[in-house]
């Protein structure tokens, strides 16, 4: 037997007002971080450290990309990549 799942109607791409305010929240302190206002006071890997000393820039930066992708702004088409379109499937019924 195939198994299938389906999907239910309605609940694709649906948000709730805490998933919004948490997203948002990592996106502020992605943001912050990197903003860095306290001029290296706040610095979770010191940076002169070879290799991994960047790599909490790196996670804020994924922070808020990822922040900015959730509330729809796509900062990916500055640099010339196109818009992703939404998936379509197109599907042939056969009658049995």
């Amino acid at each position: 037997m195939d198994e299938t799942k389906k999907i239910e109607p309605g609940k694709k791409g649906e948000r709730t007002v805490f998933g919004s305010v948490l997203v948002g929240l990592f996106g502020v302190i992605g943001a912050v971080y990197l903003l860095n206002p306290g001029w290296g006071v706040i610095e979770l890997i010191p940076d002169n450290i070879p290799v991994i000393g960047n790599l909490d820039e790196a996670a804020a930066t994924m922070l808020l990309i990822s922040a900015l992708a959730y509330f729809g702004i796509d900062i990916g088409s500055l640099f010339g990549r196109k818009r992703k379109q939404d998936d379509v499937i197109d599907v042939e019924a056969e009658d049995q």
